[in-house]
């Protein structure tokens, strides 16, 4: 079999000041005292930023602007998030989902997640890979992520979420997708 991932190799200062600062997490254990502005880390940011995120979907679709949301990730377990995009797409925002193993959300109910469809990858291969992206009234936000969409991930474990800056980088991301 074969095993797919995403990686950054980055010269970016403030991304590896920031990543130097994980680090420091991890060799002290203790809670960061440092702001992070690019790097999103759980159990100390993710859930609150991705929920901010999607709440700016919603109120772009409510206003009738462009709002959507794709996730790829491994599981999709996490009750208060699944809400969330059932929240989503009840005010109409589309949500495309990616998921090689458990999704405990159920796509294309009418009045509930009919905005939302879900891909399951079933295969030899291990695709690893986690994205996310948001619409964000056409200015499109890409993060790459260790974590899954899973309490364990979000609440309990530090996990890094990366924003994607680089348009090229962008452009292999939409070609996994």
């Amino acid at each position: 079999g074969l095993y797919g991932d995403f990686g950054l190799f980055t010269a970016h200062h403030e991304i590896t000041r920031e990543v130097h600062k994980v680090f420091d997490l991890f060799e002290n254990a203790i809670w960061p005292n440092y702001r992070f502005k690019h790097l999103v880390l759980s159990p100390f940011y993710l859930r609150n930023r991705m929920v901010r995120l999607i709440n700016k979907e919603i109120k772009n679709a409510k206003a009738g602007k462009n709002a959507y949301i794709i996730l790829k990730c491994n599981s999709l377990v996490d009750k208060a998030l699944i809400l969330k995009l059932y929240q989503a797409s009840n005010a109409g925002v589309k949500v495309k989902l990616v998921i090689r193993g458990i999704c405990s959300l159920i796509p294309g109910v009418k009045g509930m997640s009919e905005n939302i469809e879900v891909i399951s990858i079933i295969d030899r291969f291990l695709e690893h890979a986690r994205c996310y992206i948001f619409c964000n009234e056409n200015d499109l936000l890409y993060f790459i992520s260790s974590a899954d969409w899973m309490v364990r991930n979000i609440d309990r474990r530090i996990e890094v979420t990366c924003p994607i800056y680089d348009d090229a980088i962008k452009k292999e991301i939409d070609d996994v997708l």
